[in-house]
């Protein structure tokens, strides 16, 4: 995604039939004006869009999963897809080619258009007409059309299998707009935006967005605050001083890693009147391989790096242990996960072995390498962490490594022309599926612009999963390309990431917005009269 942004429950095996038919079993609710207090929250991500066929970053998704619908949802705690616009959705035909759904009677968007099928089809048809390069368009590569066949009723036809498109469609890449408010060509640019979720956006800015209770959406959202402001901070120093001193009542994304620990200790102390509050996440670090340049091309200096790396010293010193080490592409919670780069290279620097790796490949000498970061795209520490596997690797004796850190702009463009051989990639899921950890990495247009294919991740593994509604049943071919990329090593896995939020005492419910869907739930979010 977005998300090669920065910044736990796993997908059972029986998902097989909420995949193939998922029907309303719960009990929608009208968030009528909220109730309780009104929240205000501090992040350091920027809402780069409000525009959903333009937005794919953190900071963008963060707004439209808190102002639009999508026809499904992820449930507080879940990985599994549940109604949300839409009554029931499900395969057509026992294929993953045709999904169709009905949408629920009676919604309508906050400025009082009824929201029908036409609606839905106007949003994904819009998406891939604008084809926005910042936008979200990318993940529907597979959809050929959208029918609307009668107001309550969509039909989506699929180019070739795509089981995980109801994950697809509950993301906010699946956000509905209203026909009557966006224009079908173009972005809307006017900072405001129309849905017919659980918030309406009162307000934008540079400074900060506010959001008030839509008392028209039809939902299972139960509402716990009355409005939610969202202020913008430059950096992590001004967010923590502000959630010390009462400013915010809840600090998200952008915190540094110092902050984070600092602060859990200043709460187990009661000092503040702050508490941490951690929950699971999907995110993660790569170190990658561009397989065309003359030194990281080498398979031997791959194996040696990946016998070098460690990764429990880096998460410890680096990330003050707000991250996991993370030995395969598939994180853990994700169906399918191994620990193939564990099994295969160790968990702690084997000298020894590196140096036979790279006497293998004909390697003679110290190994002149450079390493790529940028220090405002995947995360307060990266920058930090690159050169700890630098120095990592220098520790060996067989390396001579050294870091060179470039604005975003400049790195995007070295990634994209091949000029950078060893660099770093962060990864948000878009949904939590084995597969948007690999098929974007691995498969066609791979957004690593590595340069690694392999014949059977695309030919066999990718395809076969694909064509799977039984996300369970996926689990043996995600292993075996698990087992492919530790052999082959185009990546080293580095960290999977925690979610942390900080909020003053007397907020509660952020339990709730803080696991592996990466959904954050502005309505479950409460606070007391005198927090």
């Amino acid at each position: 995604m977005k998300r090669d942004q920065w910044l736990a429950a796993p997908i059972r095996a029986g998902l097989a039939t909420a995949l193939l038919a998922v029907a309303g079993c719960g009990t929608d609710t009208s968030a009528s004006s909220g109730h309780g207090e009104p929240v205000v929250m501090g992040t350091t991500d920027k809402v780069v869009a409000t525009d959903p066929a333009s937005g794919y970053d953190p900071g963008s998704w963060l707004l439209f999963n808190n102002v639009f619908q999508s026809l499904l949802s992820f449930p507080k705690g879940g990985t599994t897809p549940e109604p949300e616009a839409a009554e029931s959705c499900g395969f057509s035909g026992g294929d993953s080619e045709v999904y169709r759904c009905t949408l629920k009677d009676g919604l309508t968007f906050s400025n009082g258009d009824k929201l029908t099928s036409q609606d839905v089809k106007f949003s994904f048809d819009r998406i891939k007409r604008i084809k926005d390069k910042n936008g979200p368009a990318v993940m529907f590569a597979a959809l050929d059309r959208v029918e609307a066949p009668d107001a309550r009723t969509v039909v989506f036809h699929l180019k070739s299998p795509d089981a995980t498109f109801p994950m697809k469609i509950a993301s906010g890449a699946g956000s509905i707009v209203d026909h009557a408010a966006y224009p079908a060509d173009r972005l809307r640019t006017d900072g405001k935006a129309v849905g017919s979720g659980v918030y309406t956006l009162d307000s934008y800015g540079p400074d900060q967005a506010v959001f008030s209770v839509n008392g028209s959406y039809k939902g299972p959202a139960k509402v716990q605050n009355s409005g939610m402001t969202l202020k913008f901070f430059a950096g992590p120093a001004p967010l923590r001083k502000a959630v010390e001193s009462g400013g915010v009542d809840v600090a998200y994304r952008g915190l540094a890693m110092k902050d984070i620990a600092a602060l859990d200790t200043a709460s187990l102390n009661q000092q503040h009147g702050t508490q941490v509050v951690e929950g699971g996440s999907a995110e993660v670090m790569h170190l990658v391989f561009n397989l065309d340049d003359p030194v990281a091309g080498k398979l031997g200096v791959r194996k040696a790096i990946a016998y070098l790396l460690d990764r429990s010293g880096l998460v410890r010193d680096v990330y003050q242990r707000t991250a996991e080490p993370l030995y395969s592409v598939v994180p853990a919670g994700i169906t399918g996960h191994n620990t193939a780069f564990f099994t295969t290279y160790g968990d702690h620097p084997q000298p020894a072995k590196a140096a036979a790796a790279l006497r293998e490949a004909g390697v003679q000498g110290k190994v002149p390498l450079t390493l790529w970061a940028t220090p405002d795209r995947f995360g307060p520490g990266t920058v930090a962490a690159v050169r700890e596997i630098a120095q990592q690797l220098n520790t060996s004796g067989l390396f001579n490594a050294t870091v060179r850190s470039v604005p975003t702009k400049e790195y995007e463009q070295g990634v994209a022309s091949g000029k950078f051989g060893v660099y770093v990639k962060g990864w948000i899921p878009d949904y939590p599926d084995p597969d948007n950890f690999t098929q974007p990495f691995f498969g066609k247009d791979s957004v690593l612009a590595n340069h690694y294919s392999s014949p059977e991740i695309t030919g066999r593994l990718l395809p076969e999963t694909a064509d799977q509604p039984n996300r369970g049943a996926t689990k043996d071919a995600f292993r075996q390309l698990q087992d492919i990329v530790a052999k082959d090593v185009p990546v080293i896995p580095i960290w999977q990431g925690k979610q942390y939020a900080v909020a003053r005492q007397g907020v509660s419910g952020l339990e709730w917005t803080l696991d592996s869907s990466t959904v954050f739930r502005f309505w479950e979010i409460s606070k007391s009269a005198d927090a």
